[in-house]
């Protein structure tokens, strides 16, 4: 999975000498947090809002409103920007991504091209999007997770011991994390089946394999609230 197929393309940039004021306005205007700062269209810096706040006169200044207006359409973006920040290349892949922004605790970056021109942003909504896609989980209510010794032919057995029970399988994915040497969970969805079926097949299955859950989940129709985001 290439971050060129998931970033947000055709981003907003500023030049280094923008002001902070126009900066601001592009942030409350589009809904950003961060804006990539360019030099002849190359990347030279990064600017969020956290960088505006901290740079905007204290609300207990002095200053009269035409002053405070002066002053922010003087300060510029080269002034107060991250320079020279991380950037991912358009043909890295998306857990490349996902390991730089852990990593470094950031929730985003530019996506740069050969010629250090910014074509995309990616952010952790990104990487989640790729996360859900991968799972299969708007697709498939039902997950089975499984221990299973980590050797060759393991998985190909327990694929197909399920097309076998007349399961059709939308994903699997692996972790060893938190497993002893030579063990790995295996995280099966399915797709949708009657309570019955699918408790005869686990029932079936719990004789070869060591079954750790079963689940059935909607995951179609998750409630949202407003709520601010990082």
């Amino acid at each position: 999975m290439l971050a060129k197929e998931w970033m947000a393309v055709d981003p907003i940039v500023i030049d280094e000498n923008t002001s902070i004021m126009k900066a601001t306005q592009l942030m409350k205007e589009h809904g950003i947090r961060r804006i990539p700062v360019v030099r002849d269209n190359r990347i030279v810096g990064i600017v969020s809002d956290r960088d505006v706040k901290e740079a905007a006169p204290s609300k207990a200044t002095s200053l009269d409103v035409h002053e405070l207006y002066y002053l922010l359409s003087e300060i510029k973006v080269k002034d107060i920007m991250t320079p020279d920040p991380i950037t991912l290349d358009e043909n890295d892949s998306v857990e490349k991504a996902a390991v730089i922004m852990l990593e470094n605790r950031i929730s985003g970056m530019p996506v740069v091209n050969k010629q250090g021109e910014v074509v995309g942003l990616i952010t952790q909504t990104d990487v989640f999007k790729v996360m859900i896609s991968i799972s299969g989980a708007y697709r498939s209510p039902i997950q089975i997770a499984f221990d299973m010794e980590d050797k060759p032919g393991s998985l190909h057995a327990l694929i197909n011991a399920l097309r076998e029970s007349g399961a059709r399988v939308v994903s699997v994915l692996t972790s060893v994390d938190h497993m002893p040497a030579g063990r790995r969970e295996v995280y099966v969805r399915l797709q949708n089946m009657p309570d019955s079926e699918l408790n005869s097949m686990v029932e079936k299955l719990r004789k070869d394999f060591k079954v750790l859950y079963v689940i059935r989940e909607d995951l179609s129709n998750i409630p949202k609230k407003s709520q601010k985001q990082d």
